[in-house]
């Protein structure tokens, strides 16, 4: 999905003065609208994407090294068929964790990498003691951004005996 940002220009006129007529801002006025609409073009930020390349809803969590530590952050429903923003801006990591649940079918997107979660929405900082702090220790898959400023996840059906296919 891509938000497009649309301007518009209101025309203002002062009590007592005719529509057109010019002032000491005259040309001052569309120079700075003008520098303000260029400056509202400049291309979005990157983003951390997931694309649901299924039929059922999935839902997501992401794990990530973060100031404070490790992260994690659930939950992302996303229909089939689509794409979610999981974090917004430019990815300051090369490496991020993900797992998923189909909704509709089970099955799961997961890996070896321990971090914890809970069965509602949930920011949970540190990896460690996840069950004695009251959370469930999860497998998460790990992603290689190969340091790139955005990435896309692409998930597709989960097999019958493992993991679905990831891209």
């Amino acid at each position: 999905m891509c938000s497009t940002m649309k301007a518009s220009a209101e025309s203002r006129t002062s009590a007592g003065r005719r529509p057109g007529a010019r002032t000491g801002l005259g040309l001052v006025v569309p120079a700075l609208a003008a520098a303000t609409l260029l400056a509202g073009a400049a291309p979005a930020l990157a983003d951390l994407r997931l694309c649901n390349k299924t039929d059922s809803t999935v839902s997501v969590a992401i794990g990530y090294k973060a100031k404070d530590g490790w992260r994690s952050e659930g939950w992302w429903n996303i229909g089939g068929q689509k794409c979610g923003t999981l974090l917004s801006g430019a990815l300051g990591s090369r490496y991020y964790y993900l797992y998923a649940v189909d909704a509709n079918r089970g099955g799961e997107w997961s890996g070896k990498a321990t971090m914890c979660t809970r069965r509602k929405m949930f920011t949970i900082v540190g990896v460690e003691d996840c069950v004695a702090r009251g959370y469930e220790r999860t497998g998460f898959f790990e992603i290689d951004t190969a340091e790139q400023r955005s990435w896309t996840v692409h998930l597709y059906q989960p097999t019958q005996k493992g993991n679905g296919a990831i891209r």
